[in-house]
């Protein structure tokens, strides 16, 4: 028969900590310290193929399953002494989920099952504690409710916070053993009504309900999102832990807390983490009071702290990573709960990786293996202008949960967030977050909370997506409600509503009201250089270069390690202020003979910025693409002219030599130029632009643009090649479909080239023509397309429009149907489609090599730097990918992953 049910504790267990597919991560992890010796209270672990199956089985778990479920109880109560509903001796357990990888939150837990009107005075009598008693049933009606039985919590919150309010107390711990029977009575009126039937008191039933409960909260709607959010497959499902419970809430010797072996915001090696006497579990996460740093229980219980601190330094380098864990103290005696490798912020993973392997703990290569490659944007992010702080209001101070510099306008709810961050950036502000707010959490800037620790939910998430987080800032008074929330900083009020403008320091814990300036980071810091060698060691000779279009973002990209320009967009500098008039006289030109006057006017622009690039790459190629959008992107809207000739009559007074800011001419040339700017829109106008005139085939037909452009690209590597600097020019033509428009191209880059190359006596200097591959047709020719080609560029952006005949500015009017229904796996504008898009560009690489074997081949689209593509990259063949420069060091861990492993997307992930 097959083992679906793995029972642990007492020094053995049916499973180990290898076994994260079948136990989960918690499972795994209790198995692993049962046979360790480590002190962990006995239970059993039902699969995660269980999960599957329930759902699979009409949402009830097979009969196989409930066989195996008897004899594992039976077991637990033997090992315990005790029995499940038994009115003298009862075995109270809780039941907790646990997926192979770790969901903070998202899923449910219950607490204290096994109590009911009966077994609640055994308990009584047992612990001669009536207060600790009732306490533990009113919690367990409250989780019970809300999990297994589907009723709002805020039924519950309120009979609580009015019974609260009745004693005139604030603390949860300040209510008495009757204040807590009257809790209980009213609860069960609760259940009565919203259920139609009274709380169960059968214990087995109990069990049977939570353990379903935890299976269905898998797909519950923040679970999916978090899933997603995160790349976590929705087929793992999660494991269900039944475990005898111990009792942190049984007084000051009794407490229950959180901790991590390293800081998991910094990666600082310390003893790290919170904890609150008489209290459960869920009273540290949820953030309900505000627990003491866990180094304060050194001086409250120094043996119980002695042997956690050596427990958890045990199993960090038993499990060789920083650990996450929970432990709770019954009447002095510690218990641990679950220790699974800890979710930490960017900043601290590379620092974590790099001293545990200068420690022996790990070698290089699984130091460079345990960071997730997109954890790295974490690093290359503007941190906070310290004098722009200066000018602002300073609000408060709270804890510093997850490091970053995080400035947008102020949002309340979760919904807000999402509303406002397509406008925007957002601060979500919350009392303290819940599981429920993750859609909000995931679009915003920065998560600042006025109650809760380092340990709560808000801080615990926050550190997984990378988001800055400051948490506990008490000094904030909350009302969603109004959407507002009121400080005294100074003594007098100061209401921040929403829309006002809020920036915070995730790493001080400090928050100021106003918009703060902010610098870019330093990639050089002696950890990050570190851990960046080491990956460049592993990826070799597989290149990352940076999509670039003047000298500032070149020299970016050259500090965070670019091997070159893989994309300079030269359209962009035609945007400017000084040069969009010459760009529309160009455009405006009826014949060749003006147009190429206009174009001499923007020659010399053009090879100054050229000459920016070549001196910031010294020594590693740029690609610099000739121009691509169509003509009429250069030229007003059509609507917007239309509105500015009718208001032309109505001028009246104006100076006609005033110049026009917008339209840079002089106020009195607009009456004849506007219509004939507006005429010329007319002409140009497209029904589909992005497959009309644009690209080579504006080349084809004004090859004079093309003439002027290759003049400026080759003038400018002789200027800075004479200079002493070495210069590798390669030009990209776009947009080509057939042979025959590269080579009609080409003609033109190769003969001028010739000639400024030939009259600066510089023949020597190497230069490469290439094309973009964006149409399918080029890739499926790829063979005719390389006798021209000296290098392929991929340009996944319009290659995934074309191939799957998809806009990418219209899919996301329907991007979330696609995404709910599950026809898209990823957004395939920001993950490159490896089953369709992917086999075209395997094969044109195949094809293209078939002609050329030293062809060149890159690609320079978004997906240049998105892990999992570059990961594709790699193993298509490609020489490099280019991405923006920001990005440089994502990818360069992502082609190294991608070296060591061949597919590392399992290793990327913190296990």
């Amino acid at each position: 028969m097959k083992k679906y049910v793995y029972s642990f504790g007492g020094g053995t267990a049916d499973g180990d900590g290898k076994m994260k597919d079948i136990l989960g991560g918690k499972g795994a992890g209790l198995a692993e310290m049962s046979r360790a010796g480590v002190p962990v209270p006995p239970g059993f672990t039902v699969s995660t193929e269980v999960c599957n199956l329930y759902f699979q089985n009409g949402n009830q778990v097979p009969a196989e399953v409930e066989a195996q479920v008897g004899p594992a109880l039976a077991k637990l109560q033997r090992q315990m002494g005790q029995k499940l509903g038994d009115p003298k001796n009862p075995l109270l357990l809780s039941v907790r989920s646990g997926a192979k990888f770790s969901m903070p939150g998202m899923m449910n837990t219950i607490l204290n099952l096994g109590l009911n009107d009966q077994t609640v005075e055994a308990l009584i009598a047992r612990s001669r504690n009536p207060r600790f008693a009732y306490d533990c049933y009113r919690r367990f009606i409250q989780m019970f409710g809300e999990v297994a039985l589907g009723i709002d919590m805020e039924h519950f919150d309120h009979v609580f916070d009015s019974r609260k309010a009745k004693a005139k107390i604030k603390l949860d711990t300040d209510l008495t053993a009757a204040d807590l029977q009257a809790i209980i009575a009213d609860y069960q009126k609760i259940v009565r009504k919203d259920t139609g039937r009274d709380f169960p008191q059968d214990c087995r039933e109990q069990l049977t309900l939570a353990r379903d409960a935890v299976f269905r909260s898998w797909n519950t709607p923040k679970a999916v999102y978090y899933r997603k959010m995160e790349k976590i497959p929705d087929d793992l499902g999660t494991a269900a832990n039944i475990q005898a419970m111990v009792f942190g809430n049984m007084g000051e010797t009794s407490g229950t807390g959180v901790g991590f072996t390293r800081d998991p915001a910094t990666g600082e090696k310390t003893f790290y983490g919170e904890y609150l006497l008489n209290a459960q579990g869920e009273d540290v996460v949820a953030g309900i009071r505000t627990p003491e740093p866990i180094s304060h229980l050194e001086t409250q219980m120094p043996e119980v702290y002695g042997q956690l601190k050596e427990i958890t330094t045990n199993l960090e380098k038993h499990y060789r990573d920083m650990q996450d864990f929970e432990f709770t103290i019954q009447e002095g005696k510690l218990f641990m709960l679950q220790t699974r490798n800890g979710k930490r912020t960017g900043p601290a993973a590379v620092r974590v990786a790099v001293e545990m392997c200068e420690e022996g703990l790990v070698s290089k290569k699984e130091a460079v293996l345990r960071v997730e490659p997109q954890q790295l944007d974490q690093l290359l992010h503007p941190v906070f202008d310290r004098a722009s702080l200066a000018q602002l209001q300073k609000l408060a101070t709270g804890i510093s949960a997850s490091p970053g510099a995080a400035v947008g306008r102020a949002v309340f709810t979760a919904d807000q967030a999402v509303k406002g961050a397509a406008h925007g950036p957002v601060i979500l502000i919350r009392k303290e977050t819940t599981p429920d707010d993750i859609h909000g959490m995931d679009v915003a800037r920065g998560i600042l909370t006025a109650v809760g620790g380092k340990s709560s939910h808000a801080a615990v998430v926050a550190r997984g997506m990378g988001r800055p987080c400051v948490v506990g800032a008490s000094a904030l008074e909350i009302d969603d409600r109004k959407g507002q929330c009121v400080v005294s900083p100074d003594g007098h009020k100061i209401a921040v509503k929403e829309g006002d403008w809020l920036s915070f320091d995730g790493a001080t814990g400090e928050v100021w009201l106003g918009q703060a300036k902010t610098n870019e980071p330093d990639p050089k810091s002696r950890v990050f250089a570190t851990f960046m060698s080491w990956a460049d060691e592993f990826r070799g000779p597989f290149g990352v270069r940076a999509n670039a279009d003047i000298p500032r973002d070149a020299k970016a990209a050259r500090a965070f390690g670019a091997e070159g320009i893989g994309l300079c967009r030269t359209e962009h500098m035609f945007f400017a202020e000084d040069r969009i008039p010459f760009m529309q006289e160009m455009i405006l030109a009826r014949d060749e003979k003006t147009r190429r006057k206009s174009l001499l006017k923007l020659l010399p622009m053009q090879r100054s910025d050229f000459a920016g690039l070549f001196k910031a790459m010294d020594g590693y190629p740029v690609v610099i693409r000739t121009l691509d959008p169509p003509l009429h992107e250069f030229l007003p809207k059509r609507e917007e002219l239309m509105v500015d000739i009718a208001k032309l009559p109505h001028a009246g007074s104006a100076d006609k030599k005033e110049m026009s800011k917008k339209y840079r001419r002089p106020v009195g040339q607009l009456r004849k130029a506007l219509p004939e700017l507006l005429k010329r829109v007319e002409e140009l106008h497209e029904f589909n632009p992005m497959l009309g005139h644009r690209g080579c085939r504006l080349g084809i037909t004004y090859p004079e643009i093309t003439e002027m452009q290759a003049r400026a690209i080759f003038e400018a590597a002789v200027q800075v090649a004479r200079r002493g600097v070495k210069v590798i020019p390669e030009v990209m033509i776009p947009l080509i479909g057939s042979v025959k428009e590269l080579e009609n191209q080409k003609q033109i880059v190769v003969r001028v080239a010739e000639e400024v190359l030939a009259k600066a006596g510089l023949k020597s200097l190497k230069y490469l023509v290439g094309t973009m591959i964006e149409i399918p047709r080029a890739a499926l020719t790829a063979d005719e397309v390389a006798k021209e080609a000296e290098f392929f560029s991929f340009g996944t952006n319009d290659l995934t429009q074309t191939t799957m005949g998809l806009s990418r500015d219209d899919y996301t009017h329907f991007s979330k149907d696609y995404e709910n229904r599950k026809i898209f796996k990823d957004d395939p504008f920001a993950v490159l489609d490896q089953e369709g898009v992917g086999k075209l560009v395997e094969y044109a690489v195949k094809l293209g090599r078939a002609t050329r074997p030293d062809l060149e081949v890159g690609i320079c689209g978004e997906h240049g730097g998105e892990p999992s593509s570059v990961m594709f990259c790699y193993r298509a063949g490609m020489d490099y990918v280019s991405c923006s420069p920001y990005r440089v060091p994502i990818a360069r861990l992502a082609a190294a992953q991608a070296a060591i492993s061949g597919d590392a997307s399992e290793s990327m992930r913190t296990k």
